[in-house]
């Protein structure tokens, strides 16, 4: 890595990135609570920010992989860091799933609501049901086959990120195991196509406070301030459950490396914010990989472990996937046998896998997970619907935060971690300079 250079002259503060997601927050909110109406439409600009940001994940994902994988030269390392990171996300995502187990049956979110399952509204899941039976019974077979793309053309086209992903490895092997000339003209080629769109994005990045603005005028305008108030305790056990998480196993594994957790928080703030007012992590996935990058974390390392994170690694969303099946129990008087909870646990191993990247992957993986454990009426589904995007805020954060720490504490576990310009970073604790 390059020795860290001395601090430039500060910004002014209007030019930080963090300040203005959290201006365009604030006047979402009061856009909201004011003019209601004029809000809901206001939802074209955070629609409009994210398809921005779509476009260029794919493409990027791929030069990403392809270039770190050509530039790794040892491919017994590069497929060692993939199957350590393949081990890290199912242990952390056993842990995340036993904890919204544990937390749903400690703090018993849906006792006494007494919910007539038979008497819910069918027709709201009407969006999801498709999606949801098509999911079930798929089994793991499905899963692997649907990981290869028809076409790489297709996966770039739908942005499937795990299906680039597997193509960019298939591509960057071939292109390491080819060497030479040729090799070295691709490899120099992806890597300045890649220059050139993580600066595309730094531009789109920029539009980042309108996209917020709209999608949290909207949300206020739509919901309201108290629309949590129907489903609060299900909504602030999660929002608790995912800052425990993130605190207490996440940075103890990040205190294992040496770094400190909130320092490591502070240094993504910026990203964390746009990440809470979108509810998506997709919004900021280039930034994060160059700031980790710039961290110190070798760029090969990077670009395994974040996309493949982004479909094997959602920590957050297997905290809500085993907390909102047994709520949905508990809402209805569904009784539960230590069966049931094993049951649960053991489908929500296979089913959280792969949920990046489907529409209303939440509500779907979900109805797929409910649609499999007899015991617990799936229409029960229809009861989070309601507080389903505030839940997302906090489960894309949640996902984000445990992909970098997994970066950041494989790459320390393979050496390729520089760990005196990782504190330093964090210390200094600023933006990273364009």
């Amino acid at each position: 890595m390059d020795a860290i250079t001395a601090p430039a002259d500060r910004k002014p503060l209007i030019n930080s990135l963090f300040l203005q997601v959290l201006v365009a927050l604030a006047l979402g909110v009061v856009l909201g609570m004011t003019a209601p109406g004029f809000s809901v439409q206001l939802k074209v600009l955070s629609d409009g920010f994210l398809k921005l940001i779509s476009m260029i994940v794919a493409p990027i994902v791929f030069c990403v992989v392809v270039h770190g994988i050509a530039g790794a030269g040892d491919l017994r390392k590069v497929g060692r860091v993939g199957v350590k990171a393949l081990i890290y996300f199912e242990v952390v995502t056993t842990v995340a799933l036993a904890l919204g187990l544990l937390l749903a049956l400690v703090a018993g979110p849906g006792h006494g609501m007494n919910v007539d399952a038979t008497k819910l509204d069918a027709g709201a899941m009407g969006s999801y049901a498709d999606n949801a039976h098509k999911m079930q019974g798929a089994g793991v077979g499905s899963f692997i086959l649907n990981i290869i793309p028809t076409t790489s053309i297709d996966a770039l086209a739908r942005n499937d990120v795990l299906q680039v992903l597997f193509f960019a490895i298939v591509f960057g092997i071939s292109l390491a195991l080819v060497g030479g000339e040729k090799a070295e003209r691709i490899s120099s080629f992806v890597d300045a196509v890649a220059t050139i769109l993580f600066k595309a994005m730094s531009l789109i990045v920029r539009l980042a406070p309108l996209g917020v603005l709209g999608a949290v005028a909207y949300t206020v305008g739509k919901y309201g301030v108290g629309s949590l108030q129907q489903l609060v305790s299900l909504v602030g056990l999660y929002y608790v459950a995912v800052a425990a998480f993130v605190i207490v196993v996440l940075g103890s594994i990040m205190w294992m490396t040496g770094l400190n957790i909130f320092r490591f928080l502070a240094y993504l703030r910026a990203e964390l914010a746009i990440v809470l007012a979108t509810a998506s992590s997709d919004a900021v996935l280039p930034q994060v990989m160059r700031k980790l990058e710039h961290l110190g974390v070798r760029k090969s390392v990077v670009g395994l472990v974040i996309p493949t994170g982004y479909s094997f690694n959602l920590d957050a969303f297997s905290i809500y996937l085993t907390l909102a099946v047994v709520f949905i129990a508990q809402a209805t008087n569904t009784p539960l046998s230590l069966g049931d909870l094993l049951l649960v646990l053991g489908v929500s191993l296979l089913t959280s896998k792969g949920a990046h990247g489907v529409p209303g992957s939440a509500i779907v993986i979900l109805a797929a997970t409910l649609n499999t454990i007899p015991s617990i009426p799936a229409i029960g589904l229809v009861l989070v619907l309601s507080v389903d995007w505030f839940i997302g805020m906090a489960r894309a954060v949640g996902n984000l935060v445990g992909n970098c720490v997994a970066t950041v504490v494989i790459a320390a576990w393979e050496g390729d971690l520089d760990r005196a310009r990782a504190a330093k970073v964090l210390e200094e604790n600023g933006d990273m300079a364009d």
